[in-house]
This record gives C-alpha cells, structure tokens and sequence, in this order.
C-alpha cells in the first residue's frame, strides 16, 4: 500500500482563491478593508523569507500588508510603543510581531501587549484561554488550524479516533492538542521526556508530529492506515535540503495518508495567518463569523 501524498501547497491555494472571493465581498457589503501589519526584529535571514512569503500573499488576495524593520538594537520599551500604536489603529486588522526576537526582549510580554482581537498568531493569553475553553470568537494558531484542515481533508469525522501529538510547544504541540480534542479524539501528547514514543505512537490513527527531529517518526511506529501530518522542517546539511520529522518514504508505505515536506504543513500555515486576518477584521467589525465559511 503506497498513502495518499496531502498536497500542501494546492490545498492553500485553494483555501486562498476563496478567501480571495471573500474578501472582495468583505470590501463591498460591509466596507471593510483587511489589513496586516507584520514587525520584524532584527536581520535574521530566515525570518526575513518568512515575511516576505506572508506579504506576498496578503497582497496576492487582497489583504494590505505591511512590514515595519525594526533594528535588532530596539528596547523593549519602544517596541511596546509601536505595538500600542498599531492597536490604537482602526485601518489595522491583525499584528504579528515575527518571532523570535533579540533576547533582551520578552516575548511573552509582546504577545500579550498586542490587542486579542489584532493577534493574528493567536498567542495571546485571552486566546489560548477561549480555545481551551471552547469559545468560538478567537483567533487560533495558524500551524495547528492548518494541519486539523489536512486531516479533515483526509477523514471528515474524526469522533473517537485516537489521536497522537508529538511536541507540547505553545506554537503547534498544544493547540493542536485541544483542537483534536474538539473534534472528539482521545488525544495524548508525547515529547522529549515521554517514554516508549513507538508504543504509544503504534495506537493511534492520527499523528500530528511538531518536535523538530529530523526523521524521528520511523515506519514500525504507525497503525496501517493511520494519518500522518509531518509539521518538521529540519535542515541537513549534507543532503543540503529540508526533511521532517517523519521518515516519509519508509512510512508512506503504511500510512493511510502523509504530508511531505517541505510542500505540507507550510502553505497552510501562511493561508490560515490569511483567514485570520480576514477574521479579526470580522471581530472588529461586528460581521458574522459564518461569513468565513470556506
């Protein structure tokens, strides 16, 4: 049995193209106009691709994007003040401060100094807190709401199934945790502490794996037919290329369905930092949440 290769990339385009449709919408009945402002500290290299991928496709659909360089030398102080000036903004929809900052800078504090209804990363507290809780008027991590669409895109009804996530970050690990939870999954986290990850792992018919190692996830580990979501992007060198965290061509083998990388995970995290801009204007604008049915 060979799986089912989920195809990232043109799963995000798709996502995008009705977001596209939306917004235009969005801009003629209710005259609000999306708009993304994205702070990037520093000259990290990687982050500046990861910036310029995000504009790109802000302006490719519609959305007005910006992003404001900061130096590296920036106090904290000052970055705060440009934050509070963005949420003062009426025209801004979403803020994303790029992470991660210069160590002198909590990061922490500068989630949480960003207004929860502009917090397009969905990492304030107020978020994290309503997406424990159920609530439905928050903004969700991007990474997390791109692989739950994945797995949807594979099985609709994921009621009962055993799910396992691999990597208890606050990025990916856990609210991916509660999102699978609310699709009625019987969900355990394992991480770098956890003993027997192959056992564990042998039960379950979804596994969500974010703990950056390249090719920890190995064939004997999966249930036939089980769902693999690979959300690593690992580096090496003397292939001179990116692979996950799951061995993919030994576990396309018995995986009912994989994504590869790069070409998976990634495409979606930037179309759902798109759907939450388009949302935060919606909460700001008092339109309907179902308006973003896509």
């Amino acid at each position: 049995m060979v799986s089912e290769i989920i195809d990232g990339k043109s799963i995000a385009n798709d996502l995008c193209a009705k977001l596209t449709i939306k917004i235009k919408q969005l801009k003629e009945d209710y005259n609000v106009y999306p708009c993304l402002k994205v702070i990037l500290v520093g000259d990290d290299s990687a982050s500046h691709l990861y910036v310029r991928n995000k504009q790109k496709r802000a302006e490719l659909i519609g959305i007005e994007s910006e992003t404001i360089f900061l130096p590296n030398s920036i106090s904290e102080g000052e970055l705060i003040d440009k934050i509070k000036e963005l949420n003062c903004d009426e025209k801004v929809s979403g803020i994303l401060v790029q992470l991660p900052v210069p160590g002198h800078i909590d990061s922490n504090l500068i989630i949480n100094t960003i207004d929860s209804k502009k917090d397009v990363d969905g990492f304030h507290n107020e978020n994290v807190g309503k997406l424990v809780t159920g609530q439905k008027d928050c903004l969700i991590p991007c990474t997390p709401r791109g692989c739950m669409h994945l797995i949807k895109s594979i099985e609709a009804n994921l009621s009962g199934k055993n799910a396992i996530v691999i990597g208890r970050s606050n990025i990916v690990g856990k609210p991916m945790f509660h999102l699978l939870l609310r699709e009625n999954c019987t969900v355990s986290i394992l991480h770098s502490r956890s003993e027997n990850l192959a056992m564990h792992c042998t039960r379950a018919d979804i596994i969500v794996s974010a703990v950056g190692k390249p090719r920890l996830v190995k064939q004997d580990w999966i249930k036939r037919n089980a769902i693999v979501i690979d959300v690593g992007m690992n580096f090496i060198p003397e292939e001179n290329r990116f692979v996950g965290d799951v061995d993919f061509l030994k576990v396309k083998e018995v995986s009912r369905a994989i994504t590869p990388v790069p070409g998976g995970v990634g495409p979606m995290t930037i179309a759902f930092l798109m759907i939450n801009t388009v949302f935060a204007a919606c909460l700001q604008s008092s339109v309907d949440f179902d308006f973003l049915l896509i």
